[in-house]
């Protein structure tokens, strides 16, 4: 293990796709692990359709952590394709399979292949709140203002 680096320990679910990689690092650089389809047969996503996808994998992460999984810029980019509750969270104590639940943006059918990176997953350190009821908040300069309120003048 490198310095900088938390221990997170990935397994597979069943057997028949250990063909496909666990998720990894594309290049020094990048932030986020590539995951891929763990399927039999292509599947089919429709414009405007929704579908988890399944990668055969359960993960172990470290308790003050979560995995946070988000959409591969190029499936957006070339096919409107992108994970529908991005980021989606995986939580420190959740060990059922990973699945990821992608949608179509697209104006064409989009199909994925046994293997096919699918999302990124990015490990990020969780602060919990500690919740209190209060009977007021503080006042500011933008007030109740939202939804793009401070951007216009």
């Amino acid at each position: 293990m490198k310095q900088n680096e938390i221990p997170v320990y990935f397994k597979r679910v069943i057997s028949d796709f250990q063909d496909i990689p666990l998720p990894a690092y594309q290049t020094d650089g990048s932030a986020g692990l590539d995951i891929r389809a763990a399927i039999a047969e292509p599947i089919t996503i429709q414009p405007g359709k929704f579908m988890k996808i399944p990668t055969n994998l359960t993960s172990e992460i470290p308790p003050g952590y979560e995995i946070q999984v988000r959409p591969r810029s190029g499936l957006a980019a070339k096919h409107g394709v992108t994970v529908l509750n991005s980021p989606g969270t995986i939580d420190s104590d959740y060990r059922g399979e990973i699945q990821v639940i992608l949608i179509n943006h697209g104006v064409e059918p989009f199909e994925i292949h046994r293997g096919d990176r699918i999302a990124q997953l990015v490990l990020a350190q969780v602060t919990r709140m500690d919740v209190a009821e209060t009977l007021s908040v503080s006042d500011t300069k933008r007030g109740s203002g939202g939804f793009g309120s401070s951007g216009k003048k």
